[in-house]
């Protein structure tokens, strides 16, 4: 199966999981696992949560910020892979002047 995310519309979440300001994605979702090209605007933020019953693999395209992973603290940009792993908790943060690119996938365990 082929997701053409070129011709999906975004859907804009204002404070996603308690984040700042907004979260543009665009989705795939199957019942299950979900897929996603997202973007964070400068100074947006993806509130902490915690991963119950999947994990989450971001891929960022483009930009730069931070990520914080139970309670610890890391930059990240463009080329590099955040993993959460279920059962931990974890946050995107785009502290730069740039828009933050990622694809992300979180597979149901």
């Amino acid at each position: 199966m082929n997701i053409d995310f070129k011709n999906t519309e975004p859907t804009v979440i204002p404070n996603f999981k308690g984040g700042e300001k907004l979260l543009s994605a665009k989705m795939y979702f199957d019942g299950k696992n979900r897929i996603l090209h997202g973007c964070l605007e400068p100074g947006a933020t993806i509130g902490i949560h915690k991963h119950e019953t999947n994990s989450e693999i971001i891929y960022i395209l483009s930009g730069k910020g931070k990520t914080i992973l139970d309670d610890k603290t890391e930059e990240i940009s463009e080329g590099m892979v955040h993993y959460c792993e279920k059962g931990h908790t974890h946050s995107l943060i785009n502290n730069s002047n740039e828009n933050l690119i990622f694809f992300a996938v979180v597979p149901e365990q």
